[in-house]
């Protein structure tokens, strides 16, 4: 998948984490449904242990009341294709 479709199906899934604040009274109850949800989707979007660990980080922070407001798929996007690649990019040859 092109890195910035990820991106932008990332973006979506964020924004729709974020519907939890727009509705009041239903917010709390679609979290419970949202964050396996998002957990399970961010190690579809993202392969191998970099993957898992970022899906256990989705599902907690759905989860967890407040810490909603994170774009957890956009940091993600951000640490595979821009932080993860100066990183490789940097170490000696």
């Amino acid at each position: 998948m092109n890195k910035y479709k990820k991106l932008i199906i990332g973006v979506v899934l964020d924004a729709m984490g974020y519907v939890s604040f727009i509705i009041p009274g239903i917010g709390e109850f679609s979290d419970i449904v949202w964050a396996p949800l998002s957990g399970w989707l961010m190690t579809k979007l993202y392969k191998g242990k970099a993957g898992k660990i970022a899906g256990v980080v989705a599902f907690v922070e759905e989860a967890l009341p407040g810490f909603d407001v994170i774009p957890t798929f956009t940091l993600m996007w951000l640490y595979t294709y821009i932080f993860k690649r100066e990183k490789i990019s940097q170490s000696p040859r």
